[in-house]
């Protein structure tokens, strides 16, 4: 269940179908998100958004800043599909190897006793 706070402004219906499309995309990871919340701050001529959704292995938290709402709703948005991407791939992604020296065993080596005449 979403949770929205908003300090200074209505929460309207568009606005709140803005914010549930956002978090809609996050659940296509088929992760479990564990009591998402949305603060909005109205300041002097911009709007913040924060959000902070809990998940089975840690914590995502994004912060947006615009003039406009809606854009701010949509970078909040953006920044916590890109957080949750990379949550979700770490596992997967590439790692650096060190390269391990080759050695070849098959090698002849003539050992020659010298004997002492």
């Amino acid at each position: 269940m979403l949770k929205i706070t908003s300090k200074q402004l209505e929460v309207t219906a568009p606005i709140l179908e803005r914010i549930e499309g956002q978090f809609e995309k996050l659940t296509r990871h088929d992760i479990q998100l564990i009591n998402p919340h949305v603060i909005i701050t109205q300041e002097k001529q911009s709007f913040k958004i924060e959000s902070s959704v809990g998940l089975p292995s840690g914590e995502l938290f994004a912060q947006a800043k615009n003039e406009n709402l809606y854009a701010a709703i949509t970078a909040m948005g953006k920044k916590l599909e890109k957080q949750l991407n990379r949550l979700t791939h770490k596992p997967q992604s590439q790692r650096h190897v060190s390269p391990t020296a080759e050695t070849n065993n098959d090698f002849e080596y003539d050992y020659k006793e010298e004997t002492a005449a």
